[in-house]
């Protein structure tokens, strides 16, 4: 239900917008993050969802330059959302991207394949680690703060411990790629 209503959404957006767009076919990818990592974006907006914009474009822009993959510079719109249809605090970003890209010469076009952009799981493990290491180099900064039972992640040793899990699970990322 959620995957087609993101997709109703994103088509409805597209079509209004359907004089302004290249006559390819588009993408709706959607790049989450745990909701225990989504507890620090609450009292760390700024840092965080700054790295959420720069950690998904970088993912997306990475990936599709691979020449085993795309082999193309890609653009995209992106948009933060902080609320989660239920109405809790879940930030996710809903990017826009079209099916394909200038070649590294910037000479042509070069076309993904029908119906299908890039490998969503390939997506999701750059994503995680960029996001995991952006997360780490925030920490390092002094940008993030802690409350309540989030005070001990503080130390630099009990953040690098927390966040050790994050590393080996899936991480979400949604889209008809």
């Amino acid at each position: 239900m959620v995957r087609e209503t993101l997709a109703n959404a994103a088509r409805d957006w597209m079509e209004a917008r359907a004089e302004n767009l290249l006559p390819v076919e588009y993408f709706h990818v959607v790049f989450t993050m745990p909701a225990e990592i989504a507890r620090i974006a609450y009292w760390n907006p700024r840092a965080v969802y700054g790295l959420l914009f720069r950690a998904s474009a970088e993912t997306v822009m990475t990936i599709a330059a691979d020449p085993k993959r795309l082999g193309a510079k890609v653009g995209m719109t992106s948009v933060l959302h902080t609320w989660g249809s239920a109405l809790t605090h879940h930030p996710h970003i809903h990017m826009i991207v079209p099916g394909g890209g200038l070649s590294p010469d910037g000479t042509s076009w070069v076309a993904c394949r029908p119906r299908f952009f890039l490998h969503v799981r390939v997506l999701a493990r750059l994503f995680r680690r960029l996001f995991l290491d952006g997360l780490v180099e925030l920490h390092r900064d002094g940008q993030l703060t802690f409350f309540g039972d989030l005070a001990y992640l503080a130390q630099v040793d009990a953040f690098a411990k927390w966040l050790a899990p994050f590393r080996k699970t899936d991480w979400v990322v949604y889209g008809p790629c």
